[in-house]
């Protein structure tokens, strides 16, 4: 790592590279990338995370089969290279670009610097995407028939805010199975009429 990027870097950082047990080689080649683009290296959610002016811009993670840079924006992206991936259906603003090898870092190390570039100029630009609304979620059919047939669950339903009714749905869609899908409805039943969220 050149002198100049080296003073840039965040001592929870080299903490956290210097116990990672699983691709290191990859996190220091995204790290220097993401030190060569002027932003600031802190440490959020337990992972490198790169900043503008206090402003997430790209997280590097590690996952059993890959490592990855995660630009929080990334939707707003223009990707020619067709190499951003998003996680989940459920994910609507982040978008990931996932790595195996070093080798791999090395040959997109001009790509990654432009995407970055990129996810500057969209923070720059005060870009921010576009989130679905709480309604424009499926609700699932069994907990319909719940919302139709329960007494006051309804109202207790809408009176939570979005992002605990997103939180609701999430979790109930998730499950495979109709059977499922009414368990985790009753155990969640009395939670909503506390006017509690998943994970209060």
């Amino acid at each position: 790592m050149s002198k100049d990027t080296k003073t840039n870097t965040n001592p929870k950082v080299d903490a956290f590279l210097g116990g990672a047990k699983n691709w290191q080689a990859e996190f220091e080649k995204l790290r220097a990338i993401a030190l060569g683009c002027n932003l600031t290296e802190e440490l959020k959610w337990g992972q490198p995370c790169y900043t503008l002016d206090k402003t997430n811009i790209v997280l590097i993670h590690g996952f059993k089969e890959y490592c990855a840079f995660l630009f929080f924006k990334g939707a707003l992206i223009k990707d020619p290279k067709n190499i951003l991936v998003q996680q989940t259906d459920n994910v609507q603003a982040a978008r990931q670009i996932r790595f195996t090898s070093a080798e791999q870092i090395e040959k997109m190390k001009s790509t990654l610097k432009a995407y970055i570039r990129e996810a500057i100029e969209v923070e720059k630009a005060g870009l921010s995407v576009e989130f679905k609304k709480t309604e424009e979620f499926a609700v699932p059919e069994e907990f319909q028939k719940q919302l139709d047939e329960t007494p006051g669950l309804k109202d207790a339903f809408e009176a939570l805010t979005p992002g605990r009714q997103r939180g609701y749905l999430l979790h109930f869609s998730a499950a495979k199975q109709s059977k499922t899908r009414e368990a985790r409805i009753e155990k969640c039943i009395p939670m909503i009429f506390d006017g509690l969220g998943l994970n209060d």
